[in-house]
């Protein structure tokens, strides 16, 4: 197994455990893929959820630009919810988890076909 087979799995569970979903490997792939080399990288394959400039970050880099989703306060209220299910209790999120769970909640899989 590659290393980013393995991290994709890892990926999964978490899934599975913080958000109770059966993950869309396909999609959690193409998410992981998108990241590039920024997964296998310990501090730009996490998200903190207490710090406000990276959640800022999230928005514009990927809502914004990636998705093409307008700026309004619903972006970081779903940021927030994201990291809320992710658990506050977990320090670092994982990045591809992070993205995927926002792609799915605007409905935006599709940016990844």
């Amino acid at each position: 197994m590659s290393k980013r087979d393995e991290l994709i799995e890892k990926y999964a569970a978490d899934i599975k455990e913080k958000f109770g979903e059966t993950p869309d490997m396909d999609l959690l792939t193409k998410v992981a893929i998108g990241l590039g080399p920024a997964i296998y990288n310990n501090d730009a394959s996490k998200v903190s959820g207490s710090d406000d400039k990276e959640l800022e970050t999230v928005k514009k880099n990927f809502l914004m630009k990636k998705l093409g989703l307008a700026d309004s306060p619903e972006l970081m209220d779903a940021i927030h919810s994201v990291i809320e299910k992710y658990g506050k209790s977990v320090k670092s999120k994982h990045r591809a988890v992070v993205y995927y769970q926002l792609a799915k909640h605007f409905g935006k899989e599709s940016i990844y076909n």
